[in-house]
């Protein structure tokens, strides 16, 4: 194993200095000269010379796990063994890294001294930003001598792979296990009375209670009011389908919004899974990309996962024609159909209201989007130049229109939930139980 010896910006720095000092010598006293090749040829004997006493790598290794979850922080460790070197400076890692781990393709850190360990460790916390398989394909270390003039470095070929899977947080939470104890959503899951649309029990009427309920039959058997009791349905059919096009794949916070209507998606998938219900992912962009066969087992729930995993990024527009079509074939039943996603342009929206209004003739549709507050931060702000009215002027336009869409949608009778991505998540979960415990699926 080879480590060569190369000048540090220390040694780079001096040479600049003596530069200068060289011409002035040159100048003044041409007898002279020859200390400058001297000096030259003393510094470069430095650098080796430190360079040597660096020390040698005699064991390394790079620590990554095999997955993580998009938008989390994941831990890579660099651990590297020398011999003949004292801890006097930093060793520096770099590495080579897929462009989901890092938006410049690299990543670099700096070693510390374990004197437990005897050996010298690196941390870095990348935040992935996108889904999918990302490599570690090199990694560089570079290390110092004592006077820091002479460095030695090394670089070896990787295979790592990492898979970046759909962030599940909001399903691990405690927040969510308390949402799901107050929705009467439990590991042993409870009836919901008084609403829904199966028969369950009769009971006496009482002030306050929907007049509808009253079971006038009963009521005149027994010379007094009784009121039905009903069980919410089970076994309903839940669709989260998703655009996987251009508009979904630009950026909210950092994540794609395709990836945050995924994490929305698994944690109301999660809570529905734990009603009863059966539910499956379908995604599409220019033609369907992935459908999957109902899942009805929170045991079944890794499926979801994985096949939110493999929901790729398409930079095009989506054929909503016929991935709806395509969809609405392949169901035999009634379902609750969870659409995740955005649109700018006035055609492509229209194409998407006339495709979501026949879904409708069958099916019950939510209609979900992120909320773009990018856009409403450019049309309320005050501008300051031509440029920033035209923008205002833009983004203003752009909220009508998408508000007149929105309209569009509810007057046909589609559920709307426009949020922040931070709370579609839990604003789904509170539709999904007001549509099943109304009974609206069956």
């Amino acid at each position: 194993m080879k480590f060569p010896i190369l000048p540090t910006a220390r040694a780079a720095w001096l040479t600049a200095l003596a530069a200068p000092i060289a011409i002035v010598i040159a100048a003044t006293a041409p007898d002279a000269w020859l200390m400058v090749p001297a000096a030259a040829v003393a510094l470069l004997v430095l650098v080796v010379l430190d360079g040597l006493l660096a020390g040698k790598l005699t064991d390394w290794r790079v620590i990554a796990p095999a997955d993580c979850e998009v938008g989390e922080p994941l831990k890579l460790g660099i651990l590297a063994e020398f011999r003949g070197r004292a801890a006097w400076s930093r060793p520096e890692a770099a590495l080579q890294v897929d462009t989901r781990l890092a938006e410049t393709g690299s990543i670099e850190t700096l070693l510390e001294f374990d004197t437990a360990a005897d050996t010298w460790q690196g941390l870095a916390e990348p935040v992935p930003n996108r889904r999918g398989t990302a490599g570690i394909g090199q990694m560089w270390l570079r290390w110092s001598g004592p006077l820091g003039l002479g460095a030695r470095q090394v670089s070896h070929e990787l295979d790592n792979e990492i898979r970046i899977w759909p962030d599940l947080s909001p399903v691990r939470s405690p927040e969510l296990q308390n949402y799901l104890r107050d929705a009467q959503f439990g590991l042993i899951a409870r009836r919901i009375r008084g609403e829904g649309t199966q028969f369950e029990a009769l009971s006496e009427y009482e002030p306050g209670m929907d007049r509808r309920r009253i079971d006038w039959k009963a009521s005149a058997r027994h010379t007094r009011l009784y009121a039905r009791e009903n069980e919410s349905e089970r076994n309903n059919q839940i669709v989260f389908a998703f655009d996987c096009g251009q508009a979904m794949c630009e950026p909210v916070d950092g994540l794609p919004r395709i990836d945050r209507a995924v994490t929305a998606a698994l944690t109301a998938s999660y809570v529905a899974l734990k009603g009863g219900d059966r539910v499956s992912l379908f995604g599409f962009a220019q033609r369907p990309e992935v459908i999957t066969p109902f899942i009805s087992d929170t045991r079944a729930f890794y499926q979801l996962q994985s096949a939110a995993a493999g929901l790729d990024y398409h930079a095009e527009e989506p054929n909503f024609t016929l991935a709806l079509a395509s969809l609405t074939a392949k169901l035999k039943r009634r379902s609750l159909i969870v659409l995740f996603t955005d649109f700018t342009d006035p055609t492509g929206a229209e194409i998407m209201v006339e495709s979501v209004g026949r879904l409708t003739e069958k099916h019950l549709v939510l209609f979900v989007t992120i909320e773009d507050a990018e856009l409403a931060e450019l049309a309320d702000q005050d501008p300051a130049t031509m440029s920033d009215l035209a923008a205002a002027v833009t983004a203003d336009t752009l909220s009508r229109q998408r508000a007149v869409v929105l309209q569009r949608l509810r007057q046909m009778g589609v559920d709307i939930i426009e949020a922040p991505y931070d709370q579609i998540g839990y604003r789904l979960i509170d539709a999904y139980l007001d549509i099943k415990r109304s009974g609206a699926i069956g």
